[in-house]
């Protein structure tokens, strides 16, 4: 009996998630707290996480048209999240994720704070920014920019993914950890052979239906490419997806074929738009590609320049001029591939895998609410 008694005191610490998404639907989510719910298990700690979509609602919720079901998949989230309130006190630690619900004021977000024992606040984006994206204007509408600006303020601990977001948060909160997208490179094992597979040289990207539009950045120089050097431009998380003129494979994501897939490239694709929320990017795409060892091109803007060394481990450009003579020099050097693919695959096992961050999280998690 006494046995009996002791162990129901050392009852595991509790933890609840609440997040816009379902797990593993979106890489934001996915490459940052998602890959170390286990370790936050194996800690000691029991997770509970509760999206404010729901999978048929994560499933439609980029298509066109369809907005009285979008509005009532909506009520419901937010009927989801009114339920959460009522079991917030029986949890330890609260893990807020971007916000509690979408739209409004920070309504949601007082009651969750005034209820949880204690916060942490994640945020890899700069939704709390005046400048929204103007690629996916439904998806910046979603985003109230003062909720973050209420978190950063009430949060116990605040963990940031980029510079720019962790400058802004600790003019708000003292309590602030920077920690970097992270990739699991027991999954994510770097290619060692460098020729080119298939009939074409591949260029591939990988991401969402709401990053996908990105890609039409690079529409100009694809076509010029293309017309001196054919290739195959492989496409991970849209299927839909086009370019007029260009051989593409496009298809849908999914976990089993995420890291098969990416691994077939032979270049990876980066292009983001010169705005001032890209500053809030962790750079997660390419840091997949790096992780795989696969040479990356990306946009010079952001935390791109503090992951890629230029001309070591990967290339950074500026304009199409910048991005055709990359491409260029890569599709046709098979060593100058193996020399940055490989390079690159060094520094992400070093800096940017879950086993170089993983104490981090749960130092915090400890400090928090300690396992006794």
């Amino acid at each position: 009996m006494r046995l009996e008694r002791k162990s129901s005191k050392e009852r595991k610490k509790k933890i609840l998630v609440l997040c816009p998404h379902p797990v593993d639907f979106v890489p934001g989510q996915r490459l940052r707290y998602e890959q170390y719910l286990p370790y936050f298990e194996e800690a000691g700690y029991e997770v509970v996480v509760s999206s404010f979509m729901t999978i048929p609602f994560q499933k439609m919720v980029y298509n066109k048209g369809k907005l009285l079901t979008k509005a009532f998949w909506t009520l419901y989230g937010y009927s989801r999240r009114f339920f959460d309130l009522f079991r917030i006190r029986n949890y330890d630690i609260v893990y807020v994720f971007l916000w509690v619900t979408p739209f409004g004021p920070p309504f949601f977000e007082r009651i969750t704070r005034i209820l949880s024992k204690q916060m942490i606040y994640d945020i890899d984006d700069l939704i709390y920014s005046k400048q929204k994206s103007k690629a996916n204007p439904i998806i910046s509408s979603l985003k109230g920019r003062n909720k973050p600006v209420y978190l950063f303020r009430k949060a116990d601990h605040v963990i940031t993914s980029t510079l720019a977001i962790e400058e802004f948060a600790r003019k708000l909160n003292s309590n602030v950890s920077n920690i970097p997208v992270s990739i699991d490179t027991i999954r994510y094992t770097p290619k060692d052979d460098y020729e080119v597979k298939e009939p074409k040289i591949v260029l591939g990207w990988t991401g969402s239906l709401s990053t996908s539009p990105y890609m039409h950045l690079l529409d100009d120089v694809l076509k010029n490419l293309y017309k001196e050097n054919p290739f195959t431009l492989r496409i991970l998380g849209d299927a839909s997806f086009m370019i007029e003129g260009i051989d593409v494979d496009a298809m849908a994501w999914t976990e089993q074929i995420e890291v098969p897939t990416i691994k077939t490239f032979d270049i990876g694709l980066y292009p983001l738009p010169d705005e001032e929320w890209v500053h809030g990017k962790g750079g997660g795409k390419a840091l997949q590609y790096m992780s795989l060892g696969i040479p990356t091109v990306a946009s010079a803007i952001g935390y791109n320049f503090k992951i890629i060394e230029q001309g070591k481990t990967g290339i950074l450009v500026k304009n199409d001029e910048e991005w055709i003579n990359a491409l260029r020099k890569l599709i046709n050097d098979t060593l100058m591939r193996e020399r940055i693919g490989k390079n690159g695959a060094v520094v992400v096992e070093a800096k940017y895998s879950i086993n170089a961050n993983k104490h981090r999280y749960i130092k915090i998690l400890n400090q928090l609410s300690p396992i006794n």
